[in-house]
């Protein structure tokens, strides 16, 4: 199990300066006054419990339909209605929930603090099975048509049955002493899983034995700290419909790779550790510093970039009607025009932050903030 509260440390030494004495790395802008194209109208917001803990849990919340599935670190358990906010019913769980929900076939999965994986009914949260995992869980399970995936924070992927939860095969990587908070999310499709790990590496395995295919160094350690040389692969690996690949790394690279292969298409110097998104030929990432970029998906040329939201620890992005969203440190939702990156419009969630990627359908947004405050938005033009 990795030293939790140094791994805490480091990744706020990284982000934010964890000595008392010293300036973060990259201090947060003051929001300026814009003109606004959009307004952010609330439609209704609920309390999730405690929310994602003094931790930071990565419990993200998940739609799937008209309901919404969402938990709080202390294993409350809610499904409500997408659009109106009621709650159709409620669960207290035995377990401190760690990872994001994933819903799928009727089924929701979540992972827990102490090992171990849940599957619930989608209808009214009865217990479907658990099963145990090598250690602790905040990466979203991820499924395939038989399989759930899990990766763990020590490195392991256990591929589980569906139906069952039985144990399948499970694959371990070596991990460094000291890594970012966090652990990546894999990528899975029928035949094989997409996996990125705190020492750089991109692994893919086959679905039927766990066995590697093949890995990629995305990026390498470099420095004579153990800070400087985090080369964690922490955000979600992107795959498109033909096959294209895209992963960053922290202190590392975006890659964009030929799936099957491995192969490089293209890549650039750049370092982030949340997911990037892709729409159409736009490939939406954000870095270190809080640096919103457009880029050619295909060449990986940039198409345009914002600074005006540095250091104020971006969510990944998400899309709605034309635009980006993305919370912040502050509790703020920003909205950013696609094309060209101008800022669009903004509101306050409230004053406990946002550090997870807001959920967005058609012109509809959910957010959910640190403290557990659930809000529906919705995008509306300005007169």
């Amino acid at each position: 199990m990795k030293p939790t509260l140094v791994i805490a440390c480091a990744a706020l030494a990284l982000l934010a300066g964890c000595a008392s004495k010293s300036e973060p790395q990259y201090p947060p802008k003051a929001l300026e006054a814009f003109e606004a194209s959009a307004d952010l109208a609330s439609d209704w917001s609920r309390g999730i419990g405690s929310g994602l803990g003094r931790a930071g849990y990565p419990i993200a919340p998940i739609r799937d339909g008209q309901r919404l599935f969402a938990a709080d670190a202390e294993g409350r358990l809610l499904a409500l209605d997408a659009d109106s906010g009621e709650i159709e019913w409620r669960q207290e769980l035995d377990e401190a929930v760690s990872s994001g929900l994933t819903a799928v076939a009727g089924q929701l999965y979540l992972g827990t603090r102490n090992g171990e994986v849940l599957a619930l009914n989608q209808d009214n949260g009865s217990l479907a099975w658990r099963a145990r995992v090598p250690s602790e869980v905040l990466a979203a399970p991820q499924p395939s048509q038989q399989l759930l995936v899990v990766q763990s924070v020590d490195g392991s992927v256990t591929a589980l049955d569906r139906a069952s939860g039985a144990e399948r095969w499970v694959y371990t990587a070596n991990e460094p002493a000291l890594t970012l908070r966090g652990t990546g999310t894999p990528r899975v499709i029928e035949p094989v899983t997409f996996a990125g790990f705190a020492n750089g590496r991109l692994v893919t395995l086959d679905n039927r034995s766990g066995q590697s295919l093949w890995d990629l160094r995305v990026a390498v350690p470099q420095g004579r700290s153990e800070i400087a040389r985090l080369v964690d692969l922490d955000g979600q690996p992107l795959l498109t419909p033909d096959g294209r690949l895209y992963v960053t790394s922290y202190n590392g690279r975006l890659v964009a790779l030929e799936a099957t292969s491995g192969e490089v298409l293209w890549q650039r110097d750049h370092s982030s550790y949340l997911t990037p998104l892709l729409v159409g030929d736009y490939l939406f990432t954000v870095n270190e510093a809080g640096h919103v970029l457009a880029l050619d998906a295909l060449s990986g040329q940039p198409i345009w970039r914002n600074e005006a939201l540095e250091g104020r620890w971006l969510t990944a992005p998400a899309f709605a009607d034309g635009k980006l969203v993305l919370g912040d440190f502050e509790g703020y939702l920003h909205l950013l025009e696609a094309r060209n990156g101008e800022l669009a419009g903004r509101t306050r969630i409230n004053r406990s932050g946002i550090m997870l990627r807001p959920l967005t359908e058609g012109r509809q947004i959910h957010v959910l903030a640190n403290d557990g405050r659930l809000e529906a938005l919705t995008i509306r033009e300005t007169p």
